[in-house]
């Protein structure tokens, strides 16, 4: 049985590549400070309470543990809060990264699969974004992940028995079909999740960040992933590294693109609430487009999305929603 550390695993995505992983018979430690995890999300393992600054519970962990790979969330994700807060992102994302990378190295620990994103590209010359697309971030939360990914690079060059995927999200949504976990922050920036809780009631209505943008109707363009997708992606990255795959950067969508208001729209219609919505001004460091060029995960890692539907991943966060607010709000 493999055994695999997740870090952030009690996390809306790590979550949800656990459950996968538990599902598949990995042998699983989840290493999380719960600072926006759940430890009722961790479905599978063993889960370690504690932070990636405590660098002695890291070398424990990995000393008693001997992991054949580690899959690496653990990072702070909201771009505005990044823009306020720098050094938070740089310490946690970037600091505390290389003190995983040091302890990884010191108990021979050498497949790494790292959670980056879009965001490194910027604002991208071309669309769709391709992996080879240069990295010129825009905000501090982008900044965090292109120089981990720069790190990643430096030290798979090196010469060191050290190999990773860096896979790079695109905006993630939707829940376990299952509904046995799900989105779970208590205070979403993601824009399904804060329309659907927006038409669950638990907020009075919906901000458009931005109406101004070069798109058709003035809003901007993301590329929608299921979570679901996303986690079997992260097990093909494990399964291809295991196998002695190379070192290799990868990004995480479908293709194409849906503007803040077709994604309203939408959830307008899945969920039946015709909700309040109010424009508001920019936020700091959003592109106005961001859709990947997804083909070559699809050749490297064989993967296959089951999800590619934007009615299917609002359908699944909306049911996900009423389970939440059954469970943890009553």
């Amino acid at each position: 049985m493999k055994r695999i550390v997740v870090t952030g695993g009690a996390g809306y995505i790590g979550s949800h590549t656990v459950k996968l992983l538990g599902e598949r018979g990995y042998d699983i430690l989840v290493y999380d400070n719960l600072s926006t995890g759940n430890e009722w999300a961790v479905l599978y393992g063993k889960l370690v309470k504690a932070d990636l600054s405590d660098k002695e519970t890291l070398k424990k962990v990995l000393e008693e543990f001997k992991p054949e790979a580690v899959i690496h969330f653990a990072a702070y994700i909201v771009v505005p809060e990044s823009v306020r807060e720098p050094l938070k992102y740089y310490r946690n994302n970037v600091a505390n990264t290389l003190n995983l990378l040091e302890v990884m190295e010191e108990f021979g620990v050498k497949n790494f699969i790292f959670s980056s994103s879009a965001a490194v590209y910027g604002i991208p010359e071309e669309i769709p974004i391709s992996e080879e697309a240069s990295l010129n971030p825009i905000n501090p939360y982008g900044e965090t992940k292109a120089t981990v990914e720069r790190i990643l690079r430096d030290l798979k060059n090196s010469g060191k028995d050290f190999r990773y995927v860096s896979l790079r999200y695109f905006n993630v949504a939707g829940a376990d079909p299952d509904k046995k976990i799900g989105f779970a922050y208590p205070n979403p920036t993601h824009l399904i999740i804060r329309a659907v809780k927006t038409a669950a009631g638990e907020f009075d209505k919906l901000q458009v960040f931005g109406t101004d943008y070069p798109t058709p109707d003035g809003t901007c363009i993301r590329d929608y992933i299921h979570v679901v997708d996303l986690a079997e992606a992260h097990i093909l990255a494990l399964e291809y590294l295991l196998s002695e795959g190379e070192s290799i950067v990868l990004n995480c969508g479908y293709g194409k693109g849906y503007s803040v208001l077709e994604v309203v729209e939408a959830v307008k219609k899945v969920t039946g609430v015709d909700f309040p919505v109010e424009e508001a001004p920019r936020r700091e460091g959003d592109p106005p487009v961001l859709v990947a060029k997804a083909k070559k995960i699809k050749s490297v890692l064989g993967w296959e999305p089951k999800f590619n539907d934007l009615e299917f991943i609002i359908r699944t966060a909306w049911e996900w929603e009423n389970v939440y607010q059954k469970r943890f709000k009553n």
